[in-house]
């Protein structure tokens, strides 16, 4: 079974992935497997540019998690979106040392539910799972995700609600 954890730079994702490695399962990381899939640098936006529909048409499933910002482009059988409120994201990638332009549209995306968007857009309702990690411990969230995995907790999303945040983050 392949359960890929997507959600924007700085909501959890590597951090939950790292207890959910302790807890035993297996762990891929999404930027171990684009490399072949460069396209360019764009300096604009501190970032490089994959072709994401070739990666993920050709990406191998694996048994276990596979963590990162494009893995909800994955074809897979569990879905976890990790969110975090604007304002606590907003530091966390400013302490990363993020430009303000690239702060302000993860923010901005987080803000507008970019994610679970193109989450449901390609898969159903009944694999994705969503969760706040504003104010909870990977540790905690790794439990739930193992929950999710076990079939002791079910699909839920749709529950956050970053609206009020717009405008007023940058």
């Amino acid at each position: 079974m392949m359960t890929c954890i997507s959600g924007i730079p700085g909501t959890g994702k590597s951090s939950v992935s790292a207890v959910l490695k302790r807890m035993g399962y297996d762990v891929v990381l999404q930027n171990d497997t684009t490399g072949n899939y460069f396209i360019c640098d764009d300096p604009d936006r501190d970032t490089a540019v994959i072709d994401e529909d070739l990666w993920a048409s050709e990406f191998r499933p694996v048994d276990g998690i596979v963590e990162g910002h494009l893995t909800h482009l994955l074809e897979c059988d569990r879905l976890v979106i990790l969110r975090c409120r604007p304002d606590v994201l907003k530091e966390r990638l400013v302490l990363r040392g993020y430009s303000s332009e690239k702060v302000r549209e993860n923010v901005e995306a987080e803000a507008l539910d970019t994610i679970l968007i193109e989450a449901l857009e390609n898969h159903k309702e009944d694999i994705i799972l969503e969760l706040d990690t504003t104010e909870r411990t990977p540790e905690e969230i790794a439990t739930e995700i193992d929950d999710f995995i076990h079939g002791r907790r079910g699909a839920d999303f749709g529950n956050t609600d970053w609206s009020e945040y717009l405008g007023t983050m940058i």
